[in-house]
């Protein structure tokens, strides 16, 4: 099993805080925003790791992360031990496209893929240690399914499919038909590639990741667990940065 972040993009909802720096490096309580990704992959059992960021940004990520050891300055505490490997993403082309780009890197075996602006209160590794076929996704109820990527579920309550921002980017419907929202934090089968391949861009342009859980959805093969403790999603809004480091630490994270 090996992992990747995806660590893109240019935030502009984060208005000036981005305008010369990659939001993933941007401070949440005690660390850099990207630390929180990594450190889940390790306590889920992720030795390898693929972080993939825009060109303008590729050299902080080596300055900061190096290699993969990190290491507390001032303790002897080691924040995270593993053997990073980086991509470029020339152009932004959706969240299925970084994942298509880790193809040669996950060499057939399963992947564990974490938004890098994704926190969350507990590293889900009883879910990830449990998965052993298909995709699996982690939902979180919002009050703003509108938003995000949600679930679909039949009249028994079955997984049936997986919408994309009802009404503005996939117009089969209307209105979100659930509230439950496919958060930053995929598992995927070494098949998924061929999936992504078979891709058509959104009418954003993108290659939507959405577009690759709906698939598994319609296979019968999509797992939906829903996430154990808090999560957040760091690229919002400037004001929520602060407030998610006093939620760390108050109650911890990637328990």
């Amino acid at each position: 099993m090996k992992g990747l972040i995806a660590a893109g993009g240019n935030a502009t909802r984060l208005e000036e805080l981005t305008r010369v720096t990659n939001k993933h490096l941007l401070p949440v309580g005690r660390w850099p925003m990207v630390y929180y990704p990594l450190q889940l992959l390790q306590r889920v059992g992720v030795r390898e790791v693929l972080i993939v960021t825009g060109k303008q940004h590729a050299g902080q990520f080596i300055d900061l992360l190096g290699n993969g050891q990190v290491i507390a300055r001032g303790a002897d505490e080691v924040l995270f031990d593993l053997e990073l490997s980086y991509k470029v993403q020339v152009e932004a082309g959706g969240i299925a496209q970084v994942v298509g780009m880790a193809r040669s890197f996950a060499c057939d075996e399963p992947l564990v893929v974490c938004l890098g602006d994704n926190i969350f209160e507990r590293c889900q590794a009883d879910a990830i240690g449990a998965w052993d076929d298909g995709a699996l996704v982690f939902v979180k109820d919002v009050p703003d399914p509108e938003n995000f990527g949600v679930v679909v579920y039949d009249d028994e309550g079955r997984v049936a499919d997986v919408v994309e921002k009802a009404g503005v980017v996939d117009t089969r419907y209307a209105a979100p038909p659930s509230n439950d929202a496919v958060v930053g934090l995929y598992c995927y089968p070494p098949d998924v590639f061929e999936l992504i391949d078979a891709l058509e861009p959104s009418s954003r342009g993108e290659l939507e990741i959405t577009d690759v859980n709906r698939a598994y959805a319609r296979a019968g093969r999509l797992q939906v667990h829903r996430v154990d403790g808090w999560w957040h999603d760091g690229g919002k809004h400037w004001a929520d940065l602060a407030e998610v480091g006093r939620l760390i630490e108050d109650t911890g994270v990637n328990k």
